[in-house]
């Protein structure tokens, strides 16, 4: 008899999804900073990336950590940004993203970090908010 098996879920793709569905059309979310960077802060630009994180239930749960820079054209508009983000990944606690369940979603950090291109550019207002996601693995097809 064999042992069932488990695929964790791609957490990035998880918290991309909730947000690309939660947030205004306008504001780019990916896993990565846009080509054109100057001109997609002008509306709001979300990248989510995967920092640590580890099984809690062997094969079934794990926490995931999700770092996510948000930038924008000003430091209000990034504030307000960060606070969306914020409250559309907490919200989803209890919820099911393409197959995968989300147990909980939890702050773990939230810091101002302007980031500056280069020496010619001024610094581009940015949050740095980290969060952990308890996630269910789906059994494997």
């Amino acid at each position: 008899m064999s042992t069932p098996s488990f695929v964790f879920p791609d957490a990035e793709l998880v918290g991309v999804t909730v947000l690309r569905t939660a947030l205004e059309a306008g504001v780019t979310v990916g896993t990565e900073w846009p080509p054109g960077l100057e001109d997609a802060v002008k509306a709001g630009v979300v990248s989510v990336t995967r920092g640590g994180g580890g099984t809690v239930q062997r094969g079934v749960i794990e926490d995931v950590t999700l770092d996510i820079d948000v930038l924008a054209a000003d430091k209000g508009q990034a504030h307000d940004l960060v606070q969306l983000v914020r409250a559309h990944l907490t919200a989803a606690r209890g919820t099911t993203v393409d197959g995968t369940q989300i147990y909980s979603a939890e702050d773990v950090s939230l810091i101002w970090l302007p980031f500056q291109p280069d020496a010619e550019t001024d610094p581009i207002p940015r949050y740095v908010l980290v969060m952990q996601l308890r996630l269910r693995a789906r059994p494997a097809s």
